[in-house]
């Protein structure tokens, strides 16, 4: 059987000529076809889908019978597949089916409701359903008064219903041409299948037989409605006046456009657009070449027409040029005395690098201007890089503006787009000119380190251009196409590292370090920034929480051990809402925070107590990171004699595993000269480790502390004293100076190491440091690996 054709030949297809009467013979035993979320009521007819499977053999059953009769029974779930009988409510309508048809995997068919029943019997269980079933007896519609009242009652809310809903219409008319107005169970069925009640309340209607409950119930069901469509009406009415009200609106300001500009009192888009840009051009001085290209720009847009591309196009153009700050100069404060007290204020510690700053600033008090120059901030996250670039900014009173180029990766996020582009805009150093006002405001480029490369072009080298004093004074961007003057900007760049800067772009900065911060530095910065600006945000009072120095020294100690001091104020933080929940509870303030109530707001702490190993062939390093310096345990053992060999582990890089080398083959060849067994590594299998095995390390400067470990093994003697040293060794035994000498002292105070040994090249270092960082250090100074050992062994 094909689709889209009738199931069967013997369906009647004309309705007029198989009209069923209620109250004519109707069949007991039936087939049952469910209908889901609203029932079918008997004064009802309209067209039903249902799925092909499992019903196609059930409309094939009704079209084999001689009546084509089914039962429509509501069903309590959606789950076709299994459908049992106590699915199927037990009162039901059987209708009589005409037209059926199939498409698509789908069954349609029209349904012509005739009258009730209910299920006496389950004939089968399963598709096809068949059922007997039995009709209830006629109920005796009185002509009493009451009957007509109710009736009266559903016709007249029927009547208000139309005009709020139009669809009404059609159903009521399909109605009175099968029925009169005066058959109320007809009626009220028809009124009850108008409503979008809930399935439920429909099937309690209809398995209410008695006409007068019925009719009870319905209308209830008709006056919701009714609310409900005015409701409906009433907000549809509103929109389309709110919508009529904004087209008169439009309507209007056209008309007082046109009478404005008949009287002369309003100009076009493009005569206001011309008189805005030249009025901020009177307020500017603008370079010779730009000037002419700005002129010729505005002849472009005069005889343009408004609502062309090239209009948009060039109007863009000219509202950048005509906002760029052309010979807008902020005049320069080089006051060293304010500086120095701005310096302070902002920040605590960094003696070294507030130091530095007022030089900077010093030579451009004598030279009169500080124009071009390229600052580098380098220093681990958290020590206050980005702070110190706008404290910069305000000491010389000009403009700030800051943007991030750790990842970019477009050059056209540097110089800007062509105007060919759609959506072209200029690059991030014309936007920030605009931004500031002015021709020489101070550019923070934060994450410098970080910046990418792709095929859209290297930023990198984009920035050499701008970042080079002899160049950005005519620094080009493809947008503007204009030469523009960046000389007298003071560019602040941040960065983590220097390694991952290119050396060119390097070479153009001017670099000032800033080292982690000791525990006293960080117990300042505290106090006198972390803490009150936790209070502020939380909305606490001080009155209302305290915390103790030694609190806030513990915090530090076990809980913020990083270089800076961002984790510092997160921990901080966290005090704050543990003591604001308090508070607001109804616990009395003021509440206090000291050490030995401070496991309640933190837990437990991160840090223990930082204590270097110790035994033989085990020697404290010291080591830098991004995050700062660290002490960094290096241990040798013997794991057997039976055959010579050398093992490293501990996720050591190529530098290092090479300085492990060098140091194994020094001290394996002088172990003689050094009181050691010259055979001892000829049959010993040493294997040395550095912990901490799933952090990558690398780097030279551990080269004499691997030695020391190696020798300290062979003799099987311990060092007689805490120390830490740092050094690169050579084959010939002289010791390299290395870097980060201040992270590295630092980190040595931190775990109460004071005896260190370093490069005597890197001694200029360590006597640059501020004095309360060298507070009890004491420093050996070697050249050669010689001078390590009696210094460690006491020999």
């Amino acid at each position: 059987m094909a689709e889209n054709e009738p199931l069967e030949a013997e369906y009647i297809q004309d309705s007029d000529t198989a009209l069923a009467v209620p109250g004519s013979v109707l069949p007991t035993t039936i087939h049952l076809l469910p209908v889901f979320e609203r029932p079918f009521f008997p004064a009802q007819a309209a067209p039903i889908v249902m799925d092909e499977q499992p019903w196609l053999e059930t409309i094939e059953k009704i079209g084999e019978s001689g009546h084509h009769m089914a039962g429509l029974v509501m069903v309590k779930t959606e789950k076709l597949e299994q459908l049992t009988p106590a699915d199927f409510y037990t009162m039901g309508s059987i209708v009589r089916l005409h037209q059926p048809t199939r498409a698509e995997g789908k069954l349609q068919f029209i349904a012509e409701g005739l009258q009730r029943f209910r299920i006496v019997k389950w004939l089968s269980d399963h598709p096809p359903y068949q059922v007997q079933v039995e009709y209830p007896a006629g109920d005796k519609q009185s002509a009493d008064e009451k009957v007509r009242a109710y009736a009266m009652a559903i016709i007249n809310t029927i009547k208000e219903l139309l005009p709020l809903n139009p669809l009404y219409s059609e159903e009521l008319k399909y109605f009175l041409n099968r029925f009169g107005p005066n058959e109320p169970s007809p009626l009220t069925d028809f009124a009850a299948g108008l409503t979008t009640a809930d399935g439920h309340s429909l099937q309690e209607v209809l398995e209410t037989y008695p006409v007068i409950e019925r009719m009870q119930r319905v209308l209830v069901l008709l006056k919701k409605e009714m609310e409900v469509a005015r409701l409906q009406h009433q907000i549809r009415q509103r929109v389309e006046d709110q919508m009529s009200d904004q087209q008169r609106r439009f309507f209007l300001r056209e008309q007082l456009k046109e009478i404005q500009k008949e009287l002369g009192l309003e100009k076009d888009d493009r005569t206001a657009d011309l008189e805005r840009f030249q009025q901020r051009v009177e307020e500017l001085t603008l370079p010779e070449h730009a000037q002419r290209r700005l002129d010729d720009e505005m002849q472009k847009l005069s005889v343009l027409e408004s609502g062309s591309p090239e209009y948009t196009v060039t109007r863009n153009y000219l509202d950048w040029i005509t906002s760029l700050p052309w010979g807008v100069d902020s005049e320069d404060i080089l006051d060293l005395k304010r500086a120095r007290k701005i310096l302070d204020r902002d920040h605590d510690g960094l003696d070294d690098v507030k130091q530095r700053i007022l030089e900077f600033l010093a030579v451009g008090q004598l030279r009169g201007t500080i124009a071009g120059s390229i600052l580098l901030l380098v220093g681990p996250p958290g020590v206050g890089k980005t702070s110190i670039g706008r404290s910069i900014a305000e000491t010389v009173g000009r403009k700030f503006y800051r943007f991030s180029v750790g990842g970019m990766r477009d050059e056209a996020e540097i110089k800007g787009h062509r105007r060919t582009y759609i959506g072209a805009m200029p690059g991030k150093f014309i936007h920030s000119l605009k931004e500031a006002g002015t021709e020489n405001p101070v550019i923070m480029l934060d994450e410098i380190d970080k910046i990418g490369a792709s095929y859209q072009g290297d930023p990198a080298a984009a920035l050499l251009e701008v970042l080079d004093p002899e160049q950005n004074n005519d620094f080009l961007d493809h947008y503007l196409d204009l030469r523009f003057d960046l000389s007298k900007v003071l560019f602040v760049c941040t960065a983590n590292q220097l390694d991952t800067i290119p050396g060119p772009l390097l070479d153009r900065m001017e670099v000032i370090r800033l080292s982690g911060y000791i525990t006293e530095e960080k117990l300042a910065i505290a106090k006198h920034h972390l803490w009150p600006r936790q209070l502020e945000r939380a909305g606490v009072k001080p009155s209302k929480l305290k915390i103790s120095d030694s609190a806030l020294r513990h915090i530090i100690e076990g809980y913020a051990r990083e270089a800076g001091v961002r984790n510092l104020e997160k921990q901080l933080g966290r005090v704050v809402r543990k003591a604001a929940m308090k508070l607001v509870s109804g616990e009395k303030g003021p509440l206090r925070v000291g050490p030995r109530n401070l496991e309640e707001y933190l837990g437990k702490p991160f840090f223990g107590k930082e204590k270097p190993l110790s035994g033989v062939g085990v020697i404290t390093g010291l080591a830098w990171t991004a995050m700062g310096g660290a002490t960094l345990s290096i241990e040798a053992t013997q794991v057997h004699s039976k055959n010579r060999g050398f093992k490293l582990t501990g996720k050591l890089g190529e530098v290092m595993r090479e300085s492990a080398e060098i140091a194994y083959s020094y001290v394996s060849s002088h172990l003689k000269q050094f009181d050691g067994d010259p055979a001892f590594f000829d049959e010993a299998f040493v294997h040395l480790h550095v912990p901490e095995g799933a952090t990558p390390k690398d780097g030279p400067s551990a080269g004499i502390t691997m030695a020391t470990a190696l020798l300290s093994l062979a003799r099987n003697q311990r060092i007689r004293r805490p120390l830490a040293m740092t050094g690169e060794l050579t084959l010939t035994g002289s010791v390299y100076p290395v870097g980060g000498i201040r992270e590295k002292v630092i980190a040595a105070r931190r775990a109460k190491v004071m005896e260190l040994i370093l490069p005597e090249a890197n001694k200029g270092d360590f006597e640059e440091l501020p004095d309360h960082i060298r507070e009890g250090v004491t420093a050996h100074f070697v050249k050669h690996y010689r001078e390590v050992v009696p210094i460690v062994f006491g020999d």
